[in-house]
């Protein structure tokens, strides 16, 4: 099986600050998700293309990424700040274009990982077909 030596981190660019009692704790012109996409685009990974979206409708989540690649698990992630969150989001990058499938083992994931994942999502096609499944 070949697996992906690109993978994409998705940026929400419409994502804000968590909401607080409803109220928007933004205060700056340019949105945090945009930050974020801007920051990580100046800051790439090898091997990595960075790709801003509109929207990933986790809205009371904070900034929100995902990774994905061709034959890999996807993840969505939430809960980020650009300004706080750019290491700990680069060696979550890192460590999942190491994979060979996107599983990043448990104890490997950076905290923030481990405690921020919205959603995982199988890749489009089955890792291990064999013949006499066919």
């Amino acid at each position: 099986m070949k697996f992906a030596s690109t993978v994409e981190v998705l940026v929400c660019t419409r994502c804000r600050h968590t909401q607080q009692d409803g109220v928007d704790q933004d205060t700056q012109d340019e949105r945090p998700g945009a930050v974020l996409f801007r920051v990580l685009s100046a800051e790439p990974v090898a091997g990595v293309k960075v790709t801003p979206v509109e929207c990933l409708s986790n809205c009371n989540r904070g900034c929100t990424i995902a990774l994905r690649g061709d034959d890999r698990w996807t993840y969505v992630y939430g809960a980020f700040d650009a300004a706080r969150d750019l290491d700990i989001i680069h060696e979550g990058i890192v460590k999942y274009h190491a994979s060979t499938d996107g599983l990043v083992p448990w104890r490997e994931r950076p905290e923030h990982f481990k405690r921020n994942c919205i959603a995982r999502i199988p890749p489009l096609v089955p890792a291990a077909l064999s013949l006499k499944d066919t």
